[in-house]
């Protein structure tokens, strides 16, 4: 009976199986079998031990390790005797000097890794699709709107490129922290290596090389969870991301402004009971997830707070954490590529909403360039937002009103006036902003 709806309704296939309980149990056994080699290499176990261990250790079935812990009690020491029932006699050499997080870490750290190798893949999709949609918008002017209120123009492709900018950056973040993360550890007990004497070092070394993984540079019995914190943060400011665009999508979207548009399927629903909606569902998913995966920052970072040499307080938090975070991230990140990708823009709606005010979102234009002309900028201010005001109250075009104050009139002309009204006269550098982020992002 599934009861999380990541169970039947969020998440894609290859995240899923990421945390699922095949790959741990399979990453649990790599671990084991990885630990054996190295062990073998140093010669701590006889080499045909491990060689038996690795050629058996897949036959173990996570089935037959559920039945141990059954009756044990305790996860890792049911799959080391699942292992151990078919490798025979090498069986007595698997875990040896290991504790159990050295091999649980370890499995996780190869599971943070192929989540962060899934979420990189995607995050270069939306970025690729974030700058295509800026190029193709680079001269799409529009309205700027700060406090919700229109401000000046800007374009539809600043807006994408700033969007792309930021995943840019949650690449270059992913791919920094990636060896901190995908680490895994061989330090017995309680850190010392004591079991393993002075092969310790060596017998970590080559047993991360064998699983492509870092060795932590000092741990006690665990891996201090600052690394998953950070992995944890990470997703979680990813996935803010996605919320801060579709917030805007979502904004955009509104009836009375309607400039953009999700792509709407021929047979697809918008009410059970409003037949003509057709609304901004998947952009309003992305936000409502984005707030669970925010929300796992918090024990994240409260797993790294362990007594001593470790308790157990963070084990059966990160059973929750980690696959919901990774899964819920990586599927609202699926959602949006799709979103921007069939975002439908109404350039009509663009026009209009950029012509509502009829000039007025535009005063700036004209302060600076009566302050170029000759009169004081605080005074320009000033007789700009009378004009405004006057405007906005009364519902005339400022052009007039301007033209009618004997002191703007000395100075600019009725038709420099109307130019310094045209949007498409002022984006400034825009395109050239827009251009430049493409040029800087496209290699990634």
């Amino acid at each position: 009976m599934a009861i999380h709806p990541i169970d039947y309704r969020y998440g894609t296939p290859e995240m899923k199986a990421v945390w699922s309980e095949e790959k741990r149990f399979s990453a649990v056994v790599a671990a084991e079998v990885a630990l054996a080699e190295a062990e073998a290499e140093e010669g701590m176990i006889p080499a045909e031990a491990a060689a038996a261990i690795a050629a058996c250790a897949g036959q173990a079935s996570l089935a037959r390790a559920k039945e141990i812990e059954a009756e044990i009690n305790h996860d890792m020491m049911a799959i080391v005797k699942a292992v151990t029932e078919v490798c025979g006699d090498a069986g007595r050499w698997i875990h040896y000097g290991a504790t159990s997080n050295d091999i649980l870490d370890t499995a996780t750290g190869l599971q943070m890794k192929e989540a962060m190798e899934i979420i990189e893949v995607k995050l270069h999709r939306l970025l690729a699709v974030l700058l295509r949609r800026a190029d193709e918008t680079k001269h799409l002017v529009c309205v700027g709107r700060t406090h919700g209120q229109h401000g000046v123009p800007t374009t539809y492709g600043l807006r994408f490129a700033i969007w792309a900018s930021e995943i840019g950056r949650h690449i270059d973040r992913l791919r920094e922290m990636r060896p901190r993360v995908a680490v895994g550890q061989m330090t017995g007990a309680v850190g010392t290596q004591a079991a393993m004497g002075p092969k310790g070092p060596a017998v970590q070394a080559g047993m991360m090389r064998r699983l492509d993984l870092q060795p932590v540079d000092v741990s006690n019995q665990v891996i201090s969870r600052d690394r998953y914190a950070e992995y944890v943060m990470f997703v979680a400011n990813m996935a803010t991301t996605l919320d801060k665009i579709g917030v805007e999508i979502r904004s955009l979207q509104r009836t009375e402004i309607a400039e953009v548009e999700e792509a709407f399927g021929k047979k697809q629903v918008g009410s059970s009971t409003m037949p003509h909606k057709r609304n901004p569902i998947k952009s309003e998913q992305v936000c409502g997830l984005a707030r669970i995966v925010r929300a796992m920052v918090e024990p994240a970072l409260q797993n790294n707070t362990l007594w001593d040499e470790r308790d157990l307080t963070n084990s059966s938090c990160e059973r929750v954490v980690f696959p919901e975070a990774s899964v819920l991230a990586d599927h609202i990140l699926n959602l949006m590529i799709g979103v921007i990708d069939g975002l439908n823009i109404r350039e009509e709606n663009i026009e209009r909403n950029l012509n509502l005010l009829h000039g007025v979102n535009l005063a700036e234009s004209v302060m600076i360039e009566l302050t170029r002309s000759g009169m004081g900028r605080q005074e320009a201010h000033e007789a700009v937002r009378v004009a405004s005001m006057t405007a906005l109250a009364e519902g005339r075009p400022i052009a007039g009103l301007l033209a009618e104050n004997p002191d703007v009139a000395a100075l600019l002309s009725a038709d420099a006036i109307a130019a310094l009204l045209d949007p498409a006269q002022y984006i400034g550098t825009a395109v050239e902003q827009v251009e430049r982020v493409i040029a800087k992002l496209t290699p990634l």
